[in-house]
């Protein structure tokens, strides 16, 4: 029989990995599609109809105040002070107003969590402090799970979820539409409620995607003919129209399929009954016990006669 060496042992193991990532079905990009759930909470950002008002700003901090706070406590305001707008989201600005530009066109344009059918987030977070709402569709945050590292901010293809660098003891901020407040309070999200020119809609995912494309069917030269937001990364429930390329308003260009989920099938092909780990350790265990019968086979020859007398440090 044909002694195994080291070498066919490693073709072997070679081949085995590659059965394991590589079956019939195994992941790929085309299965990272994701099915939207229209059911899902969401809203309808129309930036031609934003005025720059900053309302749906001011509503947010006051409806959902201590960011630190489990309680929710509604924020004090001095009306005497001057209050200055935040630049961008940060640990203590869930939602944002911004300008954009297209040579002399400019746009306001609404950045908050996009609620994506999908979320990077929710899938990195090594203990689930980042969770997806099975109803809602809300992806919301539990500060008591969190243990702080941050991989939802490196998840996250629109640079959402912010850190709270001054506190003592941080938390991670984002918007959860309301959640805990105004939409369990009210039915909305404060900033839908508060805007003064309908340009935040809320509303049921599929009702808000018939309502963008009526309005690009009544007015198709107001708009950029896409809804952005309706098949970016498998999709988002915060959804835009705009009048101007939506690169120009700071929101990226993305593909269709979901990272997080061609990432969470390869996961579950590789780690599916445990087999992946158990068949890898083997292998090493295989090439251990390899090696250890090499050398009682073939021990280490002794020093010549020359050597010891010349010594080790002989030149």
């Amino acid at each position: 029989m044909k002694k195994q060496n080291r070498r066919d042992f490693f073709k072997i193991l070679g081949v085995t990995g590659a059965g394991l990532v590589t079956p019939a079905g195994s992941a790929s990009a085309s299965d990272a599609a994701v099915i939207p759930n229209q059911n899902e909470l969401g809203m309808l950002y129309d930036a031609t109809r934003c005025v720059g008002c900053k309302a749906c700003m001011a509503a947010c901090k006051r409806v959902n105040g201590d960011y630190g706070s489990l309680a929710y406590e509604p924020a004090s305001f001095d009306s005497d002070a001057l209050w200055d707008a935040p630049m961008d989201l940060s640990g203590d600005t869930r939602t944002i107003i911004k300008l954009g530009t297209d040579g002399p066109g400019k746009s306001f344009v609404k950045h908050s969590c996009m609620h994506c059918q999908k979320p990077s987030c929710v899938s990195v977070c090594p203990v689930s402090a980042m969770t997806k709402d099975k109803e809602t569709g809300i992806v919301d945050y539990n500060k008591n799970t969190c243990i702080g590292c941050r991989y939802c901010q490196i998840a996250c293809a629109f640079n959402i979820p912010k850190f709270q660098w001054d506190r003592a003891l941080p938390q991670i901020v984002k918007c959860d539409l309301c959640r805990n407040t105004h939409l369990k309070t009210k039915g909305v999200p404060a900033c839908a409620e508060i805007c003064p020119t309908g340009a935040i809609q809320f509303g049921r995912r599929g009702a808000l995607i018939e309502e963008a494309r009526r309005r690009m069917q009544e007015e198709p030269g107001r708009y950029v003919p896409h809804i952005y937001g309706e098949h970016e990364v498998g999709g988002t429930n915060h959804l835009y129209l705009a009048a101007m390329p939506f690169e120009k308003l700071g929101l990226p260009t993305l593909p269709k399929d979901a990272p997080a989920a061609f990432s969470e099938k390869i996961q579950h092909t590789l780690y599916k009954g445990f087999i992946a780990p158990v068949v890898l350790y083997s292998l090493l265990g295989g090439l251990a016990l390899m090696n250890l019968k090499k050398h009682h086979d073939h021990p280490a020859s002794a020093p010549d006669a020359e050597d010891q007398q010349n010594g080790p440090h002989a030149t």
